[in-house]
């Protein structure tokens, strides 16, 4: 899900910069103002956790990779602003020391797996566990099927992002300047990967993670 340099425009890549300036603003000052000294530590674990999931990635065609992203257990642990920060953390290092995902890239990746997925992920989660215990089934399900939905809304918008390109960036003569695979390819390509193969691998872990955590510390959940 990462996209590289090159596959978007310039107008196309300064426009999620311009989005994710004030939302990593907002998201800063939210966390500054709610998360207890001893959730710091936690914030950092999941940075990290989402750091090491992407990295377990496989190619796409069309340039791009599919992977889980953990977001949306990060979200379910700490909200959606915290989850923001510590996804992008994630996706800056790998941009910048591994080349997983493009530096001009790096407001649209964000926009995608640090703020659609994990705000996606978690409201599914609030809706579907609304009213039940901590240490209930239906918290499990919900972690599963917010998973799922977060993953899948992030990769639902890359596709789309690189479909775009050859309408919006091409030559007088109608040739490509970036992605050249239009909205009928990378929209299923990036929709189908995810919602059969890793989709699953993000609704499973997350589902199995909160089961975890209502046996051995359920205070995390609350």
């Amino acid at each position: 899900m990462h996209i590289p340099d090159g596959y978007l425009g310039p107008a196309t890549c300064g426009f999620f910069y311009a989005v994710m300036i004030p939302v990593w603003t907002f998201a800063s000052r939210i966390v500054k103002r709610t998360l207890s000294t001893k959730q710091v530590p936690l914030l950092a674990i999941g940075a990290a956790f989402s750091f090491v999931i992407m990295m377990f990635n496989l190619p796409i065609p069309g340039g791009t990779t599919g992977h889980a992203v953990g977001g949306v257990l990060v979200a379910i642990l700490l909200g959606p602003w915290a989850a923001c920060l510590a996804i992008t953390v994630a996706l800056v290092v790998q941009a910048l020391l591994f080349g997983d995902g493009g530096v001009t890239a790096i407001g649209a990746n964000c926009f995608n797996m640090a703020f659609v997925l994990p705000f996606a992920g978690y409201y599914t989660y609030r809706l579907i566990s609304y009213g039940a215990p901590i240490v209930s089934n239906r918290r499990i399900i919900a972690a599963g099927i917010a998973g799922y939905i977060g993953l899948n809304a992030a990769a639902l918008l890359t596709g789309i992002e690189f479909g775009i390109q050859p309408l919006i960036h091409r030559t007088a003569n109608g040739q490509a300047l970036y992605c050249p695979y239009g909205i009928n390819v990378a929209v299923p390509v990036m929709a189908g990967e995810h919602l059969l193969i890793f989709g699953w691998i993000e609704a499973i872990v997350t589902a199995l993670v909160v089961k975890y955590l209502q046996k051995q510390d359920v205070g995390l959940l609350k």
